[in-house]
């Protein structure tokens, strides 16, 4: 099986995938237009995303609402004068954190954007030191 070689090593494919199917952040790249070139496809997906939705702009796969915000972020690292934003939302009762980054060449040249989603209540309870322990007990 083929390496990928990495900034900080090398990852097969199959490796790849298997990191992506199974991290429960939603990741979505953009292309320096703007286009969606490759989606998450796991099952924790908040905002489901099929193959049909590669090669489409984000404005198409985002809800109109929100549009013109996603759009003036995008327009500010487009023009070097964002490297990222991170915003809380709710969605059927449940905390939502977007972040999108802003993706550079080693040049500095604007070359995308990925946007990571995370649902977040399960980070927002009091307690986080024994929770953390109880977690690392429990047997999954």
């Amino acid at each position: 099986m083929e390496n990928i070689k990495l900034d900080g090593g090398h990852l097969s494919l199959e490796q790849l995938n298997a990191i992506f199917k199974t991290i429960p952040q939603e990741m979505d790249v953009l292309d320096e237009n703007d286009r969606v070139v490759w989606s998450s496809m796991n099952e924790n997906r908040l905002f489901k995303r099929t193959e049909k939705d590669i090669g489409k702009t984000v404005f198409e796969v985002h809800p109109g609402h929100s549009q013109k915000h996603v759009k003036a972020v995008l327009d500010q690292m487009h023009a070097g004068k964002r490297k990222n934003i991170s915003i809380m939302i709710t969605k059927n009762k449940q905390p939502i954190n977007i972040s999108f980054y802003s993706l550079h060449n080693e040049h500095g040249k604007y070359i995308g954007c990925i946007e990571v989603t995370q649902a977040v209540s399960n980070l927002q309870v009091k307690g986080s030191k024994l929770r953390n322990i109880l977690n690392v007990l429990k047997k999954h």
